[in-house]
Order: structure tokens, then C-alpha cells, then sequence
């Protein structure tokens, strides 16, 4: 049995339910709690033709039909799904024995989930323990959110259950300018859809929202009657100042030592519950918050989750051997694995070619592979595995790895070597016929050669292939370009910023730091390319595409004369 919600032009009365072909029910006793509740006892449904047929429950459905026809929409039911063998009566049974558990007051609830939660059951265990489905669980766990005089006056029935769940979604801010309204007798304090609208549209932007100074506001602002309030007039400009605000804010946070300033997308919020709290000193990062108004929250020391286990497994790579250890990603920048992927293999294969166009270097390398094996030294060719498809594509049509297949196939012709159909041309070659083959070539072919598998067999990811690269001041830019798959691998907001920065400036990057990463990268496209009306960009490479300079390295490349 699942358990999940269903949109109600979904359901519909299954042909097995024994009351199919009756006239519809007297839902007069329930209509009222479920249009004021909803419906909390999950209906019994199975796959029917498409959609899902109420096998028990039907008075329940016939109630949300009457809610819809009220009202114009209802929430999406909980419904539990019976598979194959399920007995619906049992199941019925149970969940009503877990509905008896529940307790009818939604703050008791929470307060009890929270408990279970202090003690360690997972949002799925409650929702198991309880007939709920998670999003249930979830939305009494979000009336942590709430400011403690709204639980009360939820808990009192002064508020109701629709009320309160928008309230959730208020900034602690939003929370109590309501309540201000609530307890005032001579203002109105929106309620149920009209507290939507108050909260997510058609406010003006108050003066106090702005983290700039007034004076840098170059348009009007209005005054009400009492001289107490002020709003600005100019929307567009607002954005404009708060946002290089929120950056500058960004910037002055992470000197001050933190590890990482998110920022939200506009509208939404920070949820406590999802979070735990970090010091600066452990990792704990700062969340900033903007709504839709334009007033800014600032969360500092915190950590999700995700980011935890992100943390240990860190903690635990930089704890293992030297030679697996890797650069750390610069403040503030988020590097996928996909990503890492993509960036190791666009490395490796320009580093690959550098090492054709040297091969004294290549052969120096082929000798230290010989005194401490490492890497791929069999000899074998480096797998190049690539993580998906489109990474797969964006290396095989690379202009590196287009020359590197040229070189192969010089190497092959002075080898005398032929590729067969449907076979890898260096499989099954003996190594005495090999050997006899070099011995009729010149010094200057077999370094060349040398050169080629000292290449094939570089493994990509590796320490030497960052090595190699600095001490040949290899410029990727001579062959590679950003591509599609590049752009969407880059998905943190605060990394597609700093490219902003990089490509755009930092005014252009502090302009959008609150927008979405796609609006952001195309900014990155739009002055790479010279379009809609942006400067055009040439010769832009990444930070993690540049090796650094020979000077910065300890030791020059030796290469004995010509």
C-alpha cells in the first residue's frame, strides 16, 4: 500500500465500490469539517482507466465534489493505493486504528511530531506509525514556522486552518506585521486566499525593506497620511539597488570567515525545520532570505542535511592518501561531480595533446612512470569514463580529442598497423613484432611514438595531469569552448554569479545575484556571444580550466639541449 495525494479530477467512484449505482449521499454531518479541515482519513483507491477509482471512501469523495463546487478548487486528497492482493476492508481497518492514535487538536500534533522527531523517527516513520501521507506529516511540522502567540491563537480556534497555512509561508517579519493587524480591533487582518494575495502580491515596497541608503534612490517615494510608513514607487529600480546590496552583504559576510552565503531565490523561505544549527568554525553556513517585498532576512549558522554528508565525505577524502587529495573549490563555489567530470576530462585532454607536442617531456614522464609505477602504467590507454551523455558527446566532439585521433592515426601508419572493421586497432599486438618494428625507425619516430602512449595512458583526474599542465603552461583555450554541456552542469547560483563576475563584471554580478541561474547564464552566453546587446567576450576560460603559470611552480622543466 502507498500512500500519496491525489488531485481530485483524478478520482472517481469505482465500478467494485458497493454503492457504484446509488443515488448520491447525505453529506450534511461531514460537509462542514471537511470544508474547514479538508479530508484527514485517506480514501481506498485503485488504478482504474487511467485515473483512480474510490473503492472506500465514496461519502468522503462526494463531500469534496460538494467543496469544489462551492468553492472552485479543493486540496488534493490523501489517498492510500492498493496493490495487487491488497484486502481494501483490512486496510481500512488499519489506517482507521492509526487515525484513533491521532490526536484531533493540529498543535498537539505537532508538538508530538516534533517530539518524534527529537528522538529520531524520520518524517516517514511518523507518516507510517500515524495513516498520513509525508506531505501531511510535513505540514504540521511547518507550524514551527509560526510565531508562538499564532500557535496559541490557532490552538484557541481564532484562526483557521487555512489561515495558518499560509501563515507558514510568512517571514518571521510577515508573521508579525500580521499580528499587529490580528490584535488591532480597528484594522483587518487578511484571512484564508486574501492572506495569499497579501502575502506573495500587490504590495508596495516599504523604505524600511531597503539595505541601501535612502539618498541612492533616485525616484519618488510616498508617504502616508500619518508620515509614519513610506513606499517606493519605482519597482524596477528598488531591485536594482537591493540586490547590489544583498551582494555587498554577500561579500562582507564571507570575509568575516563564513564558508558559504547562499542566497535564496526571491519568495522563498528559509525552513528552520530542514536545517540544523553550525557554528561558523564547523562549516555552518549563512542563508539570506528575500521576499517578494523586498524584505531581507539573514540566517547565520546553519547547515542542511545534504550538506553535512557532504561535509564528512570532504572531511574524509582530505583525511586519505596525499596523492588522492585535491584542490578545495574556492569559497562560496559548488562543484558537482558531474561537473568535476567534465572539468577533469576537458583538462586531460588538452594536457594529453601537450604532452604530443613535447615529447621529451612525455618520454622524462614515461621513465618516472617506470621507476614508480603509477596512474596507468600497464601500458594502457585511460577509460575516459564520462558520467553521462552529454559529457560523453561534448569530449568526442572536442577539437583536442579530434587532434589527438590525427596523431593516433600517424602513430598506427608508422607502425604499420591497419584498424580492422569493428576492432580497437592496438588489440592483440604482439610486443616482439612491435619491437622489431621500432628498430627500423629513427630516434625522432620512436620519441614520437613514445610520446602518443605516454598520452593514451594518462589518467585523467589524476595529480600529473595538473602537473603536466602548469609546467607546460597549457591554455585550454586553444581548444576547447564552452558548451551547452558545460552550462548545464553549472547549476549552483552562487557559482553562475562568479562567472557573471568573470565574464559580465562584478556591477553585472551584484545586479543579479538574486535571479534564477538560468537568467544568470545567459548573461554568460549573451557576452560570450556579443548578443542582445551585451559587449562580446573573447578568449574567456573558467578558473578551473587554467593551470597555473611555470614561474608559480617549485620546479622548472630540465630539458637538455637540442
Amino acid at each position: 500500500m502507498q500512500l500519496q495525494h491525489i488531485e481530485f479530477s483524478k478520482l472517481k467512484i469505482s465500478k467494485t465500490n458497493m454503492r457504484y449505482r446509488d443515488p448520491a449521499p447525505d453529506v450534511s454531518d461531514i460537509l462542514p469539517s471537511i470544508l474547514t479541515k479538508g479530508v484527514l482519513q485517506p480514501l481506498i483507491v485503485r488504478p482504474e482507466d487511467g485515473k483512480f477509482g474510490v473503492v472506500a471512501g465514496r461519502r468522503r469523495w462526494f463531500s469534496l465534489k460538494a467543496k469544489r463546487e462551492k468553492l472552485g478548487e479543493v486540496d488534493a486528497p490523501p489517498c492510500a493505493i492498493m496493490e495487487d492482493g491488497d484486502d481494501a476492508e483490512a486496510i481500512e481497518a488499519s489506517l482507521l486504528e492509526n487515525v484513533a492514535r491521532r490526536d484531533p487538536d493540529p498543535m498537539r500534533e505537532y508538538e508530538t511530531f516534533v517530539r518524534l522527531i527529537k528522538e529520531g523517527r524520520t518524517v516517514d516513520g511518523i507518516a507510517a506509525t500515524f495513516g498520513l501521507t509525508k506531505t501531511q506529516v510535513n505540514q504540521r511540522l511547518a507550524l514551527g514556522n509560526l510565531l508562538p502567540k499564532i500557535r496559541d491563537a490557532y490552538r484557541a480556534e481564532e484562526i483557521d486552518d487555512e489561515t495558518v497555512r499560509h501563515l507558514t509561508m510568512a517571514s518571521p517579519t510577515q508573521q508579525r506585521k500580521w499580528l499587529r493587524l490580528f490584535n488591532d480591533p480597528h484594522q483587518y487582518a487578511p484571512r484564508g486566499h486574501q492572506l495569499k494575495q497579501w502575502l506573495f502580491g500587490g504590495q508596495q515596497i516599504a523604505t524600511s525593506h531597503a539595505l541601501f541608503k535612502l539618498t541612492d534612490y533616485t525616484g519618488q517615494i510616498v508617504e502616508d497620511l500619518f508620515g509614519e510608513d513610506s513606499y517606493f514607487t519605482d519597482a524596477d529600480l528598488f531591485w536594482a539597488l537591493q540586490n547590489r546590496a544583498i551582494a555587498d552583504k554577500r561579500e562582507a559576510l564571507l570575509k568575516s570567515g563564513w564558508s558559504e552565503v547562499a542566497i535564496l531565490e526571491v519568495g522563498s523561505r528559509f525552513v528552520q525545520y530542514e536545517h540544523v544549527k553550525v557554528p561558523k568554525k564547523k562549516g555552518g553556513k549563512v542563508f539570506i532570505a528575500v521576499s517578494h517585498d523586498g524584505a531581507v532576512e539573514i540566517f547565520d549558522g546553519w547547515l542542511t542535511q545534504k550538506d553535512a554528508k557532504k561535509l564528512a565525505k570532504q572531511a574524509e577524502r582530505e583525511s586519505g592518501p596525499d596523492d588522492t587529495k585535491r584542490a578545495a573549490p574556492r569559497t562560496g563555489v559548488v562543484v558537482t561531480q558531474a561537473l568535476q567530470n567534465y572539468l577533469d576530462l576537458h583538462r586531460h585532454a588538452v594536457v594529453r595533446l601537450a604532452l604530443i607536442a613535447n615529447p621529451k617531456v612525455a618520454f622524462r614522464l614515461a621513465v618516472a612512470h617506470m621507476a614508480a609505477s603509477s596512474g596507468n602504467w600497464s601500458v594502457k590507454p585511460d577509460a575516459q569514463t564520462a558520467r553521462n551523455l552529454a559529457i560523453c558527446a561534448s569530449i568526442e566532439n572536442s577539437a583536442a580529442e579530434a587532434a589527438f585521433a590525427d596523431e593516433e592515426r600517424v602513430v598506427c601508419m608508422l607502425l604499420g598497423w591497419q584498424a580492422e572493421d569493428d576492432e580497437d586497432v592496438f588489440v592483440r599486438r604482439q610486443t616482439c613484432d612491435v619491437f622489431a618494428r621500432l628498430l627500423a625507425l629513427s630516434d625522432t619516430e620512436v620519441t614520437r611514438i613514445a610520446a602518443f602512449f605516454m598520452a593514451r595512458s594518462l589518467a585523467c583526474g589524476s595529480d600529473v595531469v595538473e602537473d603536466v599542465g602548469a609546467r607546460l603552461a597549457v591554455d585550454a583555450r586553444t581548444h576547447w569552448q564552452p558548451d551547452d554541456a558545460f552550462f548545464d552542469l553549472v547549476r549552483d547560483r552562487a557559482t553562475v554569479n562568479m562567472l557573471v563576475a568573470q565574464v559580465a563584471g562584478e556591477d553585472a554580478a551584484k545586479a543579479n545575484v538574486a535571479e534564477k541561474a538560468k537568467t544568470q547564464k545567459q548573461i554568460v552566453r549573451d557576452c560570450l556571444a556579443g548578443a542582445n546587446g551585451r559587449t562580446k567576450v573573447e578568449g574567456w576560460l573558467p578558473h578551473w580550466l587554467i593551470f597555473a603559470s611555470p614561474e608559480d611552480r617549485e620546479v622548472s622543466v630540465p630539458l637538455a639541449a637540442e
